[in-house]
């Protein structure tokens, strides 16, 4: 039985675990393993500009944190290395970042998409790399803008049409 002290240091962690992956948007669970110290550095500078925190996890105490605030989905894939990295607002970021920086490297990374989670649901592989999919916010705005745009430059090219077509009758 560990000491009182550490006991409530670990009981602190599993609390502050539990908080950050309560009030994420989105997270993602990975292996690092094989992961060189230029790469891992690499990713969390790409993870870091995406506004996504990234920590290495204990297992254990990530499974106590899961189960508090409800999933228990995760029991099967915390073992071995285990990293998490979650985003507050944006749902796409964590999955994204983490999927170009696998497909960037191939094998060579040393880096697998274990699971995750998103909105409070537990997420499976493959609907993380469906999210890695999505375009990110901003870029969604820029296309909804674009659109928007085109849209009343036609409006305004009929409108001129019609008054170029009334003024030479």
């Amino acid at each position: 039985m560990p000491s009182a002290k550490v006991l409530k240091a670990k009981q602190d962690v599993v609390a502050a675990l539990a908080d950050k992956m309560q009030n994420a948007a989105a997270g993602v669970f990975v292996s690092y393993s094989g992961l060189t110290v230029e790469k891992d550095t690499e990713l969390r500078n790409n993870l870091r500009a995406a506004g996504v925190e990234y920590a290495v996890v204990k297992n254990t105490l990530t499974r106590r944190a899961a189960e508090q605030i409800g999933y228990t989905e995760f029991d099967e894939i915390l073992n071995g290395t285990t990293a998490l990295a979650t985003h507050t607002s944006d749902v796409v970021a964590p999955a994204k970042v983490l999927s170009e920086f696998i497909d960037k490297y191939k094998e060579e990374s040393g880096l697998t998409i274990k699971a995750g989670f998103m909105d409070g649901k537990a997420c499976a592989l493959d609907e993380i790399q469906a999210l890695a999919k999505i375009p990110s916010k901003d870029t969604l705005y820029a296309m909804l803008a674009g659109g928007l745009n085109a849209t009343i430059a036609g409006l305004a090219r009929a409108i001129q049409a019609v008054a170029d077509q009334k003024e030479s009758a």
